[in-house]
């Protein structure tokens, strides 16, 4: 059975006439003819009455109303899709990381909402992990995160790098590392550590760059928002690694200090060790699936994100200091 099927067959009820309803679909009428004639083939009984004005059968009269629900349901969905290609989607959903909303997205949404003001933007702020899970359940339409290879890695996600930043250690003003230019990495593992909440990136980020030196860090506490992070941290001698844009607010607080990794080797207890790989950076990407960007709104606000990416120093590594 198919959808023009059901649209000959309403069209002869309507017009009464296999020749009228023909017109009214815009083929001949012997095309007309062996649509219904396959239709009645499928459903194992005639639909029509065949005299000088065709009248619906006792199994004709069974289908009509559900045709015609079949029909109209076709019809909007037609339509909406007919509307999602001609840019006419009412709301486009966007997650992003913390920073990213703050310091970054901004700009764009601003010309976005200029370009395409008939189309409600919803931008929420979410974990890395967390928004990567939402867009692929199909949730949001794009999602500006730090990388995960583990939840990007399919054949329909659509991938673009923004930058990649260093993560630089927050601490208080007093705190006893304040005093160094840059922080020796094993000094690190002395302090109790502030980390994100489960399904923030920079959790994963700084376990896996731990473990991999099989150095065990001391988490005390997980947080979600950054006030909370400064909050904290202002009142002892805990430390949090957060990458450059989430500290951007923290430069100007006397209450707190932000230091550098070093690169350098170090000595503790008088026996020399190698560094840990102390190159700790985060890469932050775009990523969409490759049906939404067959959307204009939504290829539209892709490509903003991605020109003022390549427009701007984010587009590199970016040191303090440097």
């Amino acid at each position: 059975m198919r959808i023009e099927q059901l649209q000959a067959f309403i069209a002869i009820t309507e017009t009464g006439n296999f020749g009228q309803a023909a017109k009214k679909c815009g083929v001949t009428q012997s095309t007309i003819s062996r649509q219904i004639q396959s239709l009645e083939q499928d459903l194992g009984l005639p639909l029509f009455h065949r005299s000088t004005q065709a009248k619906l059968t006792l199994g004709g009269e069974k289908l009509l109303p559900r045709a015609q629900r079949i029909c109209l349901e076709w019809n909007k969905a037609s339509k909406e899709c007919a509307d999602l290609i001609a840019g006419k989607q009412p709301e486009l959903c966007i997650a992003a990381i913390h920073s990213v909303c703050a310091h970054y997205l901004p700009p764009i949404l601003q010309q976005f909402c200029l370009d395409y003001p008939e189309v409600q933007l919803r931008v929420t702020a979410l974990g890395s992990d967390r928004a990567l899970k939402v867009l692929r359940d199909g949730l949001i339409d794009v999602a500006i995160v730090m990388n995960n290879r583990f939840l990007t890695a399919s054949a329909e996600i659509e991938l673009t790098v923004l930058y990649e930043e260093q993560v630089d250690v927050l601490m208080a003003a007093n705190h006893p590392l304040s005093h160094l230019e840059k922080i020796p990495p094993l000094e690190l593992v002395k302090y109790p550590q502030i980390v994100f909440k489960d399904g923030y990136g920079m959790q994963r980020l700084v376990q896996e760059w731990f473990r991999n030196q099989n150095v065990q860090i001391k988490t005390a506490m997980e947080l979600n928002t950054l006030d909370a992070f400064r909050g904290v941290i202002r009142q002892g001698e805990m430390i949090a690694l957060l990458p450059h844009k989430a500290l951007i607010d923290s430069y100007n607080d006397p209450t707190l200090a932000i230091r550098p990794i070093s690169h350098s080797e170090i000595e503790i207890n008088t026996i020399k060790q190698g560094e840990l790989d102390n190159v700790l950076t985060r890469q932050v990407v775009m990523v969409t699936t490759s049906d939404r960007l067959m959307i204009p709104p939504i290829a539209h606000f892709y490509k903003l994100v991605k020109n003022m990416a390549t427009s701007s120093d984010l587009l590199t590594t970016q040191l303090i200091g440097q």
